[in-house]
């Protein structure tokens, strides 16, 4: 959990050929139709350079929206997603029965 958004997710699937799959939620909570929607582009930008960097052993990562997440500069959106995604890559990695 961060700031700006909570991160749940599963280890990577063969069945998916080891690709990442995003889900994005935005509740009420966060604000009316259009914040819901720009806070969504914003995640959606923020994992799309995120994972451009970098070769991540994720699986399946939704990213849940805190409120005030609206309001949050980008730069911080971004670090917090980025920290987010290696706390939970650290994990996965620490949970893993093989």
């Amino acid at each position: 959990m961060t700031q700006s958004v909570i991160l749940q997710g599963a280890r990577p699937c063969e069945s998916h050929n080891n690709q990442i799959r995003v889900g994005y939620t935005v509740s009420r909570k966060v604000g009316g139709a259009v914040v819901r929607n720009k806070v969504k582009r914003r995640l959606r930008a923020a994992v799309r350079e995120i994972l451009s960097q970098k070769e991540w052993s994720l699986g399946d990562v939704v990213l849940i929206a805190r409120p005030g997440s609206f309001d949050h500069p980008y730069a911080d959106l971004v670090a917090n997603v980025r920290w987010g995604l290696s706390h939970l890559e650290r994990v996965l990695k620490e949970d893993d029965p093989t």
